[in-house]
């Protein structure tokens, strides 16, 4: 009989795991892997005891327990074709990537000493989510991090790819605060039809748009949607998805090749392997994102937002973003954003903003090239999550450079850009006192961008889409459409409906774009001369935009960053406060103090665009910071 002491780990033979025993050992703070974070049932001791009876269930041996532990988000869904894991081989390759990726961080993770280990979060898609994927990136984002807190991690691969999914995860593995790394599932393939290579989504648009105007028919629509998204992935042009894959490139959040390559590819695979391996380093050397994340990391990536046109939704999930960062949280404004557009050019011809599609970016060479066009403009001393400066890590990354005057080429010079300067730009004025952006590179007439005209004001999407298209529509080319109640409130996760359809009268007349102001937003994928995100929104009852009404004169000056209406500061005043006195019960200001459910807590807590239209308790203010 042994004579230790209960709770000793003194023996006669060594057992691989035995001072988990040992009584007198404090455990219950600063240990890693799967030792970390225990179950609370009020003995550490028992807790760990308990963890190991299961872990072993699950096949893993007592070394294991050692190892540094790389959490994967597997955000797989059948609702996400950006996500999917269905490996059915067709002509332009294999339908699905996330089992593949998964397997691929897997490798890299245990290659370097470290341990995966696969865990679920939901997932959201654009197209498959009502009503609609942004009213659902904050619980993704609550989700994200909650996950990423309550399990015993080192550090976290987050794989993304769709529009709100990437900013979600972000936000939640900031405020989380462990080690983390981005892998995006990466874009699809562009398709063909007639001989011309077709992509989601903007030619989506372009061509639903054309069919409106009767210019094509049923026959031609069917076969382009057949075309359309040939391949799984994220939208193959300059959408939200790739914006935010290209953002998060520049962060320094991901490897620089990172953001381009397709879904399908076998660069995509590597990237994942690669990943894996910066995920146990991240681990080893707790490479935390408040750590590296500084002002200059997302002055680099709002450059690249203004160098490749990027989506205007983008806006909205960095000012989130930001605000998630203790340190980093009022720094930054929408004023910031319009400062680095006026001296960054643009220089990615991508689709909507350009003719290309992101295949050709990637061959291009992809962030890795962009980022040395854009080196004067960048801090180069800002870090990342390899470790390593993001001038260290361009350093080291190689690409091939593709001739700058070879037709495949689809990066600009700085000196010879796709558009001078500004490709989003932030107004103000009367009629958006909280701000409001506009794509001014995507601008289809660009007399647009200096215009007045008369109001033709829908009161919702329910409105517009009864009347939009009536004969009896008073309207014309120099008319001004506002749509209202599509803001965070006003329309629970504030719709891409921003990019108000054309009116069927004008449209077969040859107009192809009008000047079109929203409180909400439009996809990334779009292009016209459209102003969104307006703040306040007009669900708001003190919003001038709220109270805009039929014949207004509405004015939009881009150089001047200017967005009002032709009313007096008393008229605007008396039409809010006779508002105020007719507000219905019905209304979604009323009536969000009723609702239950995530419903409820989405009315009650979301913040305002400019803010980010996240949940005033989850930024780094907490629910001080108000709506």
């Amino acid at each position: 009989m042994s004579d230790a002491a209960p709770g000793s780990n003194q023996t006669s033979g060594a057992v691989p795991g035995q001072s988990d025993y040992d009584l007198a050992n404090d455990i219950s703070t600063g240990q890693t892997g799967l030792r970390q974070d225990l179950t609370s049932y009020g003995d550490a001791h028992f807790s760990l005891f308990l963890r190991k009876v299961f872990i072993k269930a699950a096949g893993y041996s007592e070394d294991a327990l050692s190892r540094p532990i790389v959490g994967i988000i597997n955000t797989y869904s059948s609702f996400n074709p950006c996500h999917d894991r269905d490996l059915v081989s067709d002509k332009h390759g294999f339908q699905g990537n996330v089992p593949q990726l998964i397997e691929a961080v897997k490798r890299g993770v245990h290659l370097n000493g470290g341990l995966a280990m696969e865990f679920p979060t939901i997932s959201v898609h654009e197209s498959f989510a009502s009503p609609t994927s942004m009213y659902l990136r904050n619980l993704m984002s609550m989700d994200t991090e909650e996950m990423i807190n309550a399990q015993p991690v080192d550090s976290v691969v987050m794989i993304g790819g769709c529009d709100k999914t990437t900013p979600a995860q972000l936000m939640g593995g900031i405020s989380a605060n462990k080690p983390i790394i981005s892998l995006v599932t990466g874009p699809m393939m562009p398709g063909s039809h007639k001989g011309t290579r077709v992509g989601a989504c903007t030619d989506c648009r372009n061509n639903w748009a054309a069919f409106r105007a009767g210019k094509i028919d049923i026959e031609d629509i069917s076969a382009i949607n057949e075309e359309l998204g040939p391949t799984v992935g994220t939208c193959g042009v300059m959408g939200t998805a790739s914006t935010m894959a290209c953002i998060l490139a520049a962060l320094g959040m991901m490897p620089l090749k990172g953001a381009t390559a397709a879904a399908v590819s076998a660069a995509r695979i590597r990237i994942a392997e690669e990943t894996g391996g910066h995920a146990v380093n991240a681990a080893t050397k707790k490479i935390k994102p408040q750590d590296v994340l500084t002002r200059e990391s997302f002055i680099n990536g709002i450059t690249v937002l203004q160098a490749i046109g990027g989506s205007t939704n983008a806006i909205v999930h960095i000012m989130a973003i930001i605000n998630r960062h203790p340190a980093i949280a009022g720094s930054i404004t929408l004023d910031t954003i319009d400062e680095i557009g006026r001296k960054t050019p643009l220089l990615v011809d991508l689709k909507p903003s350009g003719d290309n599609y992101m295949t050709d970016f990637h061959n291009a060479g992809g962030m890795p090239a962009l980022l040395h066009a854009v080196k004067p403009l960048l801090h180069l001393e800002a870090r990342t999550v390899t470790g390593q400066t993001l001038g260290e890590l361009l350093a080291q990354t190689k690409y091939v450079p593709v001739p700058q005057d070879h037709p495949t080429n689809c990066i600009r010079p700085l000196d010879n850009p796709l558009y001078p300067a500004s490709s989003l730009i932030v107004l103000s004025g009367n009629l958006a006192p909280g701000k409001a952006v506009m794509k001014a590179s995507a601008s289809k007439d660009r007399r647009l961008l200096k215009h007045k005209g008369a109001a033709v004001v829908f009161s919702n999407t329910a409105d517009m889409a009864l009347r939009i298209d009536s004969p009896d529509l008073q309207v014309d080319e120099d008319s001004v459409l506002v749509l209202q109640s599509i803001g965070p409130i006003g329309n629970p996760g504030m719709p891409e409906a921003g990019m108000i359809p054309i009116p069927r009268k004008l449209a077969a007349q040859g107009v192809t774009d009008m000047l079109r102001i929203s409180d909400g937003r439009m996809s990334g994928t779009a292009g016209g001369t459209i102003v969104l995100h307006i703040s306040p929104e007009s669900a708001v009852p003190d919003s001038p935009l709220g109270i805009v009404r039929d014949g207004d004169i509405v004015e939009c000056d881009a150089d001047a960053r200017v967005l009002k209406v032709h009313l007096s500061d008393e008229e605007i005043v008396k039409r809010i406060a006779r508002r105020k006195e007719t507000l219905e019960d019905g209304s979604a200001w009323v009536a969000r103090g009723q609702m239950r459910g995530y419903r409820g807590l989405y009315m009650s807590s979301v913040n305002q665009a400019e803010q980010g239209a996240d949940f005033d308790f989850l930024t780094a203010a907490g629910p001080a910071s108000g709506t």
